[in-house]
């Protein structure tokens, strides 16, 4: 990319990126809608916690000045909803939109790591699919969208990162301590135990839009 993001961009863009993929029937998404998705607890590396304002201000900045989000209306609504152009403005394929939206959501990951957390968005047939896919988001002629970092410590294979807000800081001191790593591998149970909940809250949902739909077929 010609210009960096900045971090907040950078999670308004995976969001948007995640959501039209998970819940297509709530996409494009509202302004609470976004926000909330933002905050979220599970699946998302770091945890953060943004007001509306913050957002919306991020929304103008990637509208109007990076053309990467599109602000549209509903028929049934005179709510804005919100939309990402990013598959077209950097001409990306569903594999790259999907290993890219995983490092910017979930952070660094292992080529295993991303495989397991993207068949949501896309379901790759193979550790090596997901190698050319880096390789490719690597390699790009308009400039690296990925990086590999160094292996750390204790870990036995290395980690790929977006590049979308700038080069990556890796740092200087590993633990290998084994209270460290009993912690890691606990922290990354409980990601797969929170990603099985948020998952059944998403299809909660479905079921109630469904409902409602059903409903409303009777009220007339």
């Amino acid at each position: 990319m010609e210009e960096r993001l900045n971090d907040i961009e950078v999670r308004v863009l995976g969001v948007l990126m995640e959501k039209e993929k998970t819940t297509p029937e709530y996409y494009p998404l509202t302004l609470n809608a976004l926000t909330r998705a933002c905050n979220q607890k599970s699946n998302r590396n770091p945890v953060v916690s943004f007001d509306e304002t913050t957002v919306v201000r991020t929304l103008d900045k990637l509208t109007f000045e990076r053309d990467l989000v599109k602000r549209v209306m509903s028929d049934d609504s005179r709510v804005a909803k919100y939309r990402h152009d990013f598959r077209e403005s950097l001409t990306l394929d569903e594999r790259e939109m999907a290993v890219l939206c995983i490092l910017i959501l979930r952070g660094p990951q292992t080529v295993g790591e991303i495989r397991g957390r993207t068949e949501r968005l896309f379901l790759f047939e193979s550790l090596g699919e997901v190698e050319a896919t880096l390789t490719r988001l690597a390699n790009r002629d308009t400039g690296s969208l990925v990086t590999k970092l160094p292996r750390q410590a204790g870990r036995k294979e290395a980690r790929f990162a977006h590049l979308l807000a700038g080069e990556i800081e890796v740092d200087e001191i590993e633990s290998t301590e084994p209270a460290v790593v009993e912690v890691v591998a606990e922290n990354e149970r409980m990601d797969g135990l929170e990603a099985e909940m948020e998952q059944m809250k998403e299809e909660l949902e479905r079921l109630k839009a469904q409902f409602q739909e059903f409903k409303r077929q009777f009220e007339y």
